[in-house]
């Protein structure tokens, strides 16, 4: 292959993320790209990755990482981690986004790099998890031989949708999302700068609108850096940002919530745990969150239905009665009206009593039908209808449980008799609780008196 190819393949390969470094004319590009760090000491908010006593940045002064996993939400730092080490250590930089790549590019990006090792080629894949297995799977020989050293950037868990033999040879390291503090200094620093910030348009922006633009931007840096280009260029050189222009702009705001993704399921994990935890404000705010992303409110009446027999079951009843109502307005009614409907059993199942009795004993009758022999039903409950069966004594010796005192004859209803059910003491199971204590109390007599 040429060398001229060589170089145009390279340049094709790695022009976004070259458009991205700190060197030509940058003055078109988003305040977010501009404003990318140039060292490690540059990134805000990761000090758990970038102090000096700290695994990553020994792997850079030493120069002997292999390859690296960066895990974390959008806005937080990991295409400038991954280009900041490409600077620290000399190493040719190309970035595929994994959206827009495909088998062909990345085979050539592979050869290239086999063919000229000297240019110690870092590949950064930008949402490495949109990558099916086939195309991870052709990763493997090179990363596995160094002729590339990968760093792959997920907002996902890699756990989930990285194929093992990549995570195995690769350093994991998690990113968080941005306090408000480690953001307001990067947006002080951009009104600052006078070579690729905003300082010549001479804006007057308060400190309560960084961090306002902070809060709005839910950690994501690169959100919070164009929000504030816009809010800067949309005033006059020397004007003031008020907040009012921030209110105004807040009006836009989009919750980050990806539906069917790590969002979606952590934010409904977090849902049903603050129900069950009888926290009600908790649980109406991420059920908000939820539905401010677009989820379906019938997602969610389903989980309320489901935790109301699982979390609260016996303790009150009526727990299910009220999800059950909430999922058919959910089904008649349709938002935004079917809200309130989700509000008033949201808050109703997270101030409810809680008992998971029901659940337990559920699960003790599965491990007892598995792990033991089958019982037979007992001669004197089976179904005693036709000639056959009364011939074979079914139901012969039943007692009918309405001619005895409260019901109770004192029968056995199993050859062998298990317990599963184990009544707590919360909200209305305390009630169950006592009767139960009576009926065996009973049912010990009745037996007696029969012997």
């Amino acid at each position: 292959m040429a060398k001229g190819h060589q170089d145009e393949l390279f340049r094709a390969a790695s022009a976004q993320e070259t458009d991205a470094l700190p060197s030509g004319d940058r003055s078109r590009k988003p305040l977010a790209v501009r404003m990318r760090p140039k060292t490690l000491a540059d990134i805000v908010g990761q000090d758990h990755l970038t102090d000096s006593d700290a695994l990553l940045p020994r792997l850079i002064e030493a120069d002997t990482f292999g390859s690296l996993l960066f895990y974390g939400p959008p806005g937080c730092g990991k295409t400038s981690m991954a280009q900041v080490i490409a600077g620290e250590t000399g190493s040719h930089f190309v970035q595929v986004n994994a959206v827009l790549s495909n088998v062909a590019e990345l085979r050539d990006i592979l050869r290239l790099a086999r063919y000229e090792p000297e240019r110690r080629t870092i590949l950064f894949i930008d949402e490495i998890h949109r990558f099916n297995k086939a195309q991870q799977d052709l990763l493997l020989p090179d990363v596995e031989a160094g002729n590339v050293r990968l760093i792959g950037a997920t907002t996902h868990n890699p756990g989930f949708y990285v194929i093992p033999p990549l995570v195995s040879r690769s350093h994991l390291f998690r990113l968080e999302p941005l306090t408000e503090e480690a953001v307001v200094t990067v947006l002080r620093r951009a009104l600052e700068d006078d070579t690729v910030g905003l300082k010549s348009h001479d804006a007057q922006v308060p400190e309560s609108v960084l961090a306002g633009l902070a809060r709005l931007c839910d950690g994501d840096l690169r959100r919070a850096l164009n929000a504030l280009e816009t809010l800067v260029l949309s005033h006059g050189v020397g004007a003031a940002v008020s907040e009012e222009s921030l209110e105004a702009f807040a009006r836009e705001r989009r919750i980050r919530y990806d539906a069917n993704e790590d969002e979606h399921y952590d934010t409904a994990s977090a849902f049903i745990k603050s129900m069950r935890g009888g926290d009600p404000d908790a649980a109406l705010y991420w059920m908000v969150k939820m539905l401010a992303g677009g989820e379906d409110p019938r997602f969610i009446a389903r989980r309320m239905v489901i935790l109301a027999s699982e979390d609260i079951g016996l303790a009150d009843s009526r727990a299910l009665l009220v999800a059950n109502a909430a999922f058919d307005a959910c089904e008649r009614i349709g938002l935004p009206e079917c809200e309130l409907n989700l509000a008033h059993a949201c808050i109703f199942l997270a101030t409810s009593p809680k008992s998971n009795s029901s659940t337990e004993a559920l699960s003790r009758a599965k491990r007892e039908l598995k792990q033991n022999p089958l019982q037979s039903v007992p001669l004197w409950i089976r179904d005693g209808h036709g000639a056959a069966n009364r011939q074979a004594g079914h139901a012969k010796d039943y007692q009918y449980s309405h001619e005895f005192p409260e019901a109770i004859s004192g029968q056995e209803y199993m050859l062998t008799p298990k317990i599963f059910y184990q009544p707590k003491s919360a909200g209305s199971e305390a009630a169950i609780r006592e009767r139960l204590e009576r009926w065996k109390q009973l049912k010990v007599e009745r037996n007696r008196e029969d012997s």
